[in-house]
């Protein structure tokens, strides 16, 4: 089993959430703050006719109202991962077309919240509409482009090995099918929300919900054509991202430029009604999987096909095939991903952006071909790994995966699952237990990290990589205690400000790989720079010298390891579920999770961090469905209560456990992200279950009462 590195420390930040002195975007006291709301688009496809703002500019308290017309200025960034990204490329109030309902036509500044909001609703606008393209039946479909550089590590994509045509054609065992996964809605706990103020025009401070506090600071430094240093970002906290706080959106723009315009400090806040057609969404998926197999169970051949949408303003695929090359061993191998556009707003990332539909098409179709030779669902995917990335030809470092099925199988009691479906009852209610297969990337990137040994016996240190919920904080300190010999709380971390050493982006299961080993060499360096060997050496030499502290800055960055291996995180679920087939009552009963991650910076969180991740899977494979009005192209779900997600009643005791080693090949600390892999995996565990369960092979999610009656 894995060593863990710290098994009970509780959260650093865990007191000043529950007590309420943790300060989140919207919180920030700023003087002589205004409030901005939105005026949205109420049709979905067309151009604006007329604007008329005379009423609403004579309402109490209103200050300023922006449209098309008289548009704040605002510069085109780069756009693209290295230096700055929004996630639209269209700037708001760009021209006068309507590219999806709810879309930013016009935003109403006024000196309280209420006013603002009530004169927003006094403006009139008239359009000239056109039928909006909702229906995925009546799309174009394009090749997807590979929207991620290989500077990631993340390219997705079109991918041909061998003749996997041939290969379907000669197979004992053949089984195709296809599989499509529902809209999924961000809903954060903490909305969306900006207080951007200027001092005179050439200095910018925005407080913001932002996963990457660098990638905000370069990307509103070419927004509004200033220096880097000239802006500064302030992120302590967030209230949860899940990938749809990496970039500005537009509504955050907007802001920046009204308060410029002003030279006032504005505050924009979301509302959930807003967040459904501006803060992004998963989009739905299509798939089709064709597995050919000898009779023993060894893949001849894979065929993967993924249809996903986007909107007419930017371009991003859910990128459904990447993770296929990585999971079973094939001599014949074949991807391909296309896209289309519709009349909705911009999709972006969510927790496992690909890996998630991806896997649930890919694990589904492995425990159909399972029932289809009669081999145990474990005992497949045994036989059938891989044990290097196919698409890139690296050996793979450190995997595990064999052992968390194995692991997982035992802690489950596996080796007892009956052989055939509606075979297990318990107080008339259907039983079934399934079983997935999770992955996701080992990612990493720059980051820095400065640490102070204060002449008080305190170490301080100081990075603008942040903590979205993840856990950040604890594990900082628990590092920096760990290296300098120090008790962790005597350590105070401080995050999110793009003040402190660039610590990279809380995105794509990386912060912790990237952070920690940089935090580490920042230690050492202090201790260099005190000439000491340990922190309680350093406060001596302070206390005899009457300085104030030693600091230092350490780094860390990718190397040359990527060009020898492939890094990814592996692990498997196993789950039981019990239905009412008279009322289609489907209920999660019993849940294991077994992840290899490398090395466990903190038990506790990092088991936190799966449990998470299996809720909001379990809301994917039940609940989580986001349609649109055919006729005005809104989602039809407008808020916290009619967007169906899991809550405690819906959720069993989730048993986490941790296998493996520390992957000393990929960081000098041997530790790889466990944000998004628990994800993986989860919904094709359920549906596989509701197989055993019914005999009925569910091939659509979410997989609602009607499905099941």
């Amino acid at each position: 089993m894995n060593k863990i590195t710290t098994t009970n420390i509780n959260r650093k930040d865990g007191q000043a959430k529950v007590t309420g002195i943790a300060t989140y975007a919207a919180e920030h006291q700023i003087p002589n703050l205004v409030h901005g709301y939105l005026i949205t688009a109420s049709i979905a496809s067309g151009k604006i006719k007329s604007v008329n703002t005379q009423t609403a500019e004579k309402y109490p308290g209103v200050i300023a109202i922006f449209t098309h017309k008289n548009a704040p200025k605002i510069s085109k960034p780069s756009n693209n991962f290295i230096n700055s990204k929004i996630y639209e490329a269209r700037l708001p109030l760009a021209d006068d077309t309507i590219h999806y309902a709810g879309q930013i036509i016009g935003l109403v500044v006024a000196e309280t919240f209420e006013q603002a909001k009530a004169a927003a609703h006094l403006v009139k606008v008239e359009y000239t509409s056109q039928k909006p393209i909702l229906d995925p039946q009546k799309v174009t479909l394009k090749n997807a482009p590979s929207m991620f550089g290989e500077d990631l590590k993340f390219a997705k994509g079109s991918f041909a090995t061998g003749n996997s045509t041939d290969a379907m054609a000669g197979a004992a065992a053949k089984i195709t099918a296809t599989y499509k996964t529902a809209t999924e809605l961000h809903a954060p706990m903490e909305p969306h929300a900006i207080i951007a103020q200027w001092q005179n025009s050439n200095s910018l401070t925005v407080y913001e919900p932002t996963q990457w506090v660098g990638g905000s600071q370069r990307t509103y430094s070419e927004l509004f054509g200033l220096a880097p240093e000239q802006v500064r970002i302030i992120t302590p906290f967030l209230g949860g991202g899940f990938g749809s706080k990496a970039f500005p959106w537009p509504h955050a723009i907007l802001c920046a430029a009204a308060a410029r315009k002003l030279q006032r400090p504005v505050k924009v806040v979301l509302s959930r009604r807003q967040m459904t057609a501006n803060a992004g969404h998963r989009s739905q998926t299509e798939q089709t999987i064709s597995l050919a197999a000898k009779t023993d169970g060894s893949l001849q051949g894979i065929e993967h096909t993924a249809k996903s949408y986007t909107s007419p303003v930017d371009v991003f695929a859910e990128p459904c095939t990447g993770i296929t090359p990585a999971m079973y061993a094939t001599p014949n191998l074949r991807t391909s991903q296309q896209m289309g556009v519709m009349n909705i707003g911009t999709p972006t990332f969510m927790r496992a952006p690909g890996e998630n539909p991806g896997l649930y098409a890919l694990e589904s179709a492995m425990d159909e071909l399972a029932w289809e030779l009669g081999i145990d669902p474990v005992e497949l995917r045994l036989k059938n790994e891989t044990k290097e990335h196919q698409s890139r030809g690296l050996p793979f470092s450190a995997k595990h995966f064999a052992e968390c099925l194995q692991v997982g199988a035992k802690q489950f009691g596996w080796e007892n699952r009956t052989q055939k479906p509606r075979s297990l009852s318990r107080d008339g209610k259907l039983i079934g237990w399934g079983m997935a297969a999770s992955t996701f990337p080992g990612l990493r990137s720059s980051a820095s990290v400065k640490v102070r040994l204060l002449a008080d016996g305190t170490a301080h240190v100081l990075t603008s990589g942040n903590d979205m919920g993840t856990g950040a904080y604890t594990i900082v300190a628990s590092t920096a205690a760990n290296a300098l010999g120090l008790p962790v709380e005597k350590v105070r971390v401080e995050l999110g400000d793009s003040l402190f050493p660039n610590g990279g982006m809380a995105g794509g299961s990386q912060m912790t790989a990237s952070l920690i080993p940089a935090v580490m060499t920042a230690c050492e360096e202090v201790l260099k720079t005190a000439q000491a060997k340990t922190a309680q050496e350093a406060f001596t030499s302070l206390r005899q010298s009457q300085r104030a502290a030693f600091e230092a800055t350490g780094s860390s960055a990718p190397g040359e390891e990527a060009k020898k291996w492939a890094f990814q995180s592996w692990g498997a679920h196993f789950c039981e579920i019990s239905l009412d087939e008279e009322i289609g009552r489907l209920q999660v009963t019993r849940w294991v999770s077994v992840m290899n991650i490398g090395k466990v910076m903190n038990a506790k969180t990092a088991a936190s961090q799966v449990r998470g991740a299996v809720i909001m899977g379990i809301g994917h494979a039940l609940m989580e469905d986001c349609q649109f009005d055919p006729n005005i192209g809104y989602p039809v779900v407008y808020d916290l209560a009619t967007y169906h997600y899991p809550t405690h009643a819906d959720i069993p005791r989730i048993e986490v456990s941790f296998v493996g080693e520390p992957d000393l090949n990929f960081n000098s600390a041997g530790v790889r992200g466990v944000g998004e892999i628990g994800i993986t995996g989860v919904s094709p565990a359920i549906a596989n279950a509701v197989y055993h369960a019914t005999g009925k092979r569910i091939r659509e999610l979410p997989i609602t009462p009607d499905k099941l009656i």
